[in-house]
């Protein structure tokens, strides 16, 4: 079983205060049998002294002595031992001649060079038990002894008053430490307590006590609270700071300082698939692909924490910046910075371009119905001209119907109404719609996308996209060529979606960021030589836009156009 702190505290305070105890009553009892002895022996002392005394006043006639050693207790002999060891007289042995030589026993050894000796044994002479305390006079050794019987052990035996009250203080003692340890324990307890609680997140108020280790539970406690709001109001902040670095304008990835991937926007791989040579969905393919050399090279040779570098991919300007952090992790940004000035250049030939597409239509038919109303004309001429016209009429109306169309997504979102749309059943029907114009130029269209797919948006805004970029590969990229669709992938924000034809492609790689500009075309001739309002891609743009998404173009390494776009999620 596994003892608590407060079992382990009393224990080791018992354990300690019990060793003391022990040497203490140890130490006591030794030192008053001691006490006691000494005394015993100070009386046999005494009595050697007056032994001594009385064979000086006879003259040494030990035969007086015999009178003399009876006014002594019963119990006590007095033996007289020349130098030699030979035994002159015992008063309790009647012939000494026949008694051993007593220059070995201890007591005279000891009196010998002491001038006093103890001994306890057993006699040799009368078979019983004694203390046997030696004196040396002069040429003379006179031994006392007694009987060591129960009176003298009980008279040596110490007094047990002290080991009853040793006893009785151990015991007060093990009471006391058993409280004291028990409010350590306590105070302990709680802070495991406590500990436990903070693993399940469910920190409730604890009492410490009014003392050290009370103020020490309290401090941690407070001391945690603290740093469990901080801790709280820290992951508020980076969830706010991860919603910025989802909405912002730039593609953007935090790395580790081994490289490995940490975090990244949508926006950064969307980017990452222009610039790279192929779609790719992991960011870490900076690291291996050539268009980032320089980045590598940085980061491999320099110290700095600051990097920039300009890179240009299928007709785009991109801004590369590396920021180093102190633990050398790092964040690559990559920025469109070609925006700006599609912004500016649309400014500029938004008024030109407006102006040159009615002027077209207009001025046709302006001619053609000049030249009915100026000439003389047989019916079948006039019903040739009047029918140009008309065709000009319908060229212009769809122009107007298309700037309509782009001026409603942009200043009246509201009005368009957003449902479930699936995405396989759009396409289904967009190709039935363009059936004979697909058959016409062998244009083989197929498309990938999960059954029952479904993308909440406006029916007709998604199918204005399909339809307008499938337009446009009919009406370019040229005969003998597939279309495919598909949706590459999808996160919690988006769906990526990438439409591409293996026809021509653009040579000139300078007109892909400008594909998407109201009325722009790589020709003069080709509108007139093809049809259209040259507002397709525009429209289309708009209405990805719409739908929170963005849309890019680049040229494919097999051939042909690759549209990469995305769907927000509604």
């Amino acid at each position: 079983m596994k003892l608590t702190y407060k079992h382990k505290l009393f224990l080791y305070f018992s354990v300690i205060f019990g060793i003391f105890s022990v040497g203490v009553i140890i130490f006591e009892q030794s030192r008053e049998k001691k006490f006691r002895t000494v005394a015993l022996e100070e009386k046999l002392d005494a009595s050697a002294e007056i032994i001594n005394s009385a064979l000086r006043t006879h003259n040494e006639r030990l035969e007086a002595l015999d009178s003399f050693i009876r006014l002594f207790p019963q119990n006590i002999r007095v033996s007289l031992i020349d130098n030699r060891g030979l035994v002159l007289f015992d008063n309790s042995v009647e012939n000494v001649s026949q008694m051993d030589n007593h220059s070995e026993r201890p007591e005279i050894v000891s009196a010998s060079k002491k001038g006093t000796g103890t001994d306890i044994r057993r006699s040799e002479t009368k078979r019983i038990e004694y203390l046997y305390y030696a004196r040396k006079f002069d040429d003379l050794y006179i031994r006392v002894a007694l009987p060591y019987d129960i009176h003298t052990q009980r008279h040596l035996k110490t007094d047990k008053t002290f080991l009853y009250f040793m006893i009785a203080l151990f015991a007060t003692i093990l009471v006391l430490l058993n409280i004291v340890s028990g409010r350590f324990g306590k105070s302990i307890k709680q802070l495991r307590d406590f500990v436990m609680l903070t693993e399940k997140d469910d920190v409730a108020d604890i009492d410490f006590h009014n003392d050290e280790l009370g103020e020490i539970g309290t401090r941690i406690t407070e001391n945690y609270r603290q740093l469990n709001e901080n801790k709280k109001n820290i992951d508020l902040e980076r969830e706010k700071l991860l919603q910025h670095v989802h909405s912002s304008e730039e593609g953007i990835c935090f790395f580790a300082a081994n490289k490995e991937v940490e975090f990244f926007n949508s926006l950064f791989i969307q980017y990452l698939n222009i610039v790279a040579n192929a779609p790719e969905n992991d960011p870490s393919v900076v690291f291996t692909d050539n268009a980032f050399d320089k980045m590598n090279k940085f980061l491999a040779t320099t110290n700095e924490k600051y990097f920039e570098c300009k890179i240009r991919r299928q007709g785009k300007k991109f801004s590369l910046r590396v920021n180093v952090f102190e633990d050398r992790s790092f964040e690559v940004v990559l920025n469109n910075i070609t925006k700006q000035e599609k912004m500016r250049l649309l400014k500029q030939e938004m008024t030109g371009n407006i102006a040159h597409e009615l002027r077209t239509p207009v001025t046709s038919i302006r001619g053609y119905l000049e030249t009915v109303l100026g000439q003389t004309l047989n019916n079948e001429q006039k019903n040739h001209f009047i029918a140009r016209a008309h065709h000009q009429t319908i060229v212009l109306s769809e122009l107007i119907q298309d700037m309509t169309l782009i001026t409603k997504i942009e200043e009246a979102p509201q009005m368009f109404k957003m449902e479930d749309v699936n995405i396989n059943s759009l396409l289904e029907t967009l190709k039935n719609d363009l059936l004979l114009s697909l058959q016409e130029k062998n244009i083989d269209m197929q498309w990938y996308a999960p059954e029952n797919m479904t993308i909440k948006g406006n029916q007709n805004l998604l199918y204005a996209v399909f339809r307008n970029l499938a337009d446009n590969v009919i009406r370019y990229s040229g005969e003998n060529i597939a279309v495919r669709i598909s949706k590459y992938n999808e996160d919690r924000d988006f769906y990526y979606f990438s439409f591409y034809d293996t026809g021509a492609g653009i040579a000139d790689e300078s007109h892909l960021n400008r594909l998407f500009e109201r009325f722009y075309r790589i020709n003069e001739g080709r509108t007139r030589d093809t049809g259209g309002s040259g507002l397709g891609l525009s429209i289309v743009k708009n209405a990805i836009a719409l739908h929170k998404g963005k849309i890019t173009v680049k040229n494919r390494t097999e051939g042909g156009l690759e549209f990469l776009f995305t769907i927000g999620r509604m």
